[in-house]
């Protein structure tokens, strides 16, 4: 596996934080008095807050108003996760430790804010497996768009199309597959059937070995 490189999206990849980003949410709605679609956090996952406030909620289109909501939504996923505490998903530590014992470094590629993933590793003690961390404030655009992955692979010295994308949103399989990597998804959010654009599914990172990762790049 030499010269590739290992990028990791963060929610429903390396942790599952989903129904504490969806009470969050709730939260958020009960303290501005503003109605969430039945259908909003399916329609709106893997998506910058930026798109959601204004195109899936439709709550504002104010700039400051959105920063300022999600901001605030952010603090209280934050609030929820020290309250209770959170694991990595089955595979994730015995994959990082093979990945660090085949010498290829690690990124995580995700939307989420940086103040979010240091206060999860805070919690999983994961910290040190990662060469890189590319969150929201890095980017300027959100998945489906490649550029997290591009910066990502950039920062650990690998060119995307000897990357391997770890992803379970349909947005962000797009954006691996646009940015030139190897795509394994992982069927934690949606089922298996409908990740049929990645080069690889998988129910958990517990199927990752070295001769899945091999093939990729074969």
């Amino acid at each position: 596996m030499e010269g590739i490189g290992a990028l990791f999206d963060w929610d429903g990849v390396v942790i599952d934080s989903s129904d504490q980003h969806e009470r969050s949410w709730e939260r958020l709605a009960e303290e501005e008095g503003r109605p969430l679609p039945a259908d909003h956090f399916k329609r709106g996952f893997g998506m910058k807050n930026e798109k959601i406030i204004p195109g899936i909620l439709g709550w504002t289109d104010d700039a400051g108003e959105v920063r300022r909501m999600s901001l605030r939504k952010e603090a209280l996923y934050r609030d929820i996760i020290r309250e209770e505490g959170i694991t990595p998903l089955p595979g994730v530590a015995e994959l990082l430790a093979l990945l660090a014992d085949e010498g290829v470094p690690c990124a995580v590629a995700s939307s989420t804010h940086r103040e979010n993933i240091e206060t999860i590793f805070d919690a999983i003690g994961l910290r040190h497996r990662f060469q890189a961390v590319v969150t929201a404030e890095d980017v300027s655009h959100g998945k489906p768009d490649p550029e997290v992955f591009v910066e990502s692979a950039r920062r650990i010295g690998r060119p995307p199309e000897r990357c391997v994308v770890f992803e379970d949103a349909h947005v962000g399989i797009e954006a691996g597959l646009a940015a030139g990597a190897r795509v394994v998804a992982v069927a934690t959010t949606h089922p298996a059937d409908s990740l049929g654009r990645a080069h690889v599914t998988v129910e958990r990172l517990t199927g990752v070995d070295r001769n899945l990762l091999a093939s990729l790049f074969a």
